[in-house]
């Protein structure tokens, strides 16, 4: 099927107007999954604005301000999806699910989509995923129930204090979740021979690493 007839076939359900149907995107790319369980797969990034979370060492604070990007209809999303390849979409942010995610997803997975999330977990899970990727803050919580939807744990390591701090949101997922650890990308010369001697002695967790960084792709 073309790219044209998998549009064609999902624009009843993407041209309804419902909440969520215009969406705040910072930024929008193919490329490949740089980490996690699905580091190296080929991947469409639709990173949404807005952001409450606030982490000090977060790499795309040009992100927080919702209102300093332009909304998209979902309908134009789909569609720049399909122009590529693959279809696997992840939605990250910012923080994604401080909007609904429900008419995205929906429309995205009628196309024949995957779809992804990377979220710090601390608003209420909207949308139908087919993966989950929970990377809690320090600086907001995330919320329990996102949390037991988690099929991933991605926990970033910036100090000695986050093994525990990881070990206490590894008891909230789900037991078949994914457990990773990983480097911020500032300390990685310091923290990365901690998070190997660690993973060594507690192997149900994995390294995970910023990939697309060391590969200069977006």
């Amino acid at each position: 099927m073309s790219a044209v007839t998998d549009l064609l076939a999902v624009l009843p359900i993407i041209s309804q107007p419902t909440a969520g149907a215009v969406l705040p995107v910072m930024e929008q790319f193919y490329t490949i999954q740089g980490e996690g369980f699905n580091t190296g797969r080929a991947a469409y990034f639709i990173r949404l604005g807005g952001c409450d979370v606030g982490c000090v060492w977060c790499d795309v604070k040009e992100s927080w301000d919702a209102d300093a990007h332009p909304r998209q209809a979902v309908a134009d999303l789909v569609a720049a999806v399909l122009a590529h390849p693959g279809r696997n979409v992840v939605v990250t942010g910012g923080e994604p699910l401080m909007h609904d995610c429900g008419p995205l997803t929906a429309a995205l997975r009628a196309a024949g989509c995957q779809t992804w999330i990377e979220t710090s977990g601390a608003h209420p899970l909207s949308g139908t995923w087919d993966w989950v990727c929970v990377s809690p803050k320090k600086f907001k919580a995330p919320r329990p129930e996102v949390l037991a939807a988690a099929h991933e744990l991605k926990v970033v390591v910036f100090n000695a204090s986050d093994f525990a701090w990881a070990e206490a949101h590894a008891a909230q997922v789900p037991p078949t979740a994914r457990l990773y650890l990983q480097p911020e990308w500032s300390r990685a010369a310091g923290v990365t021979p901690a998070i190997i001697e660690y993973v060594k002695a507690n192997p149900r967790w994995q390294v995970s690493l910023q990939t697309h960084k060391y590969l200069d792709i977006p």
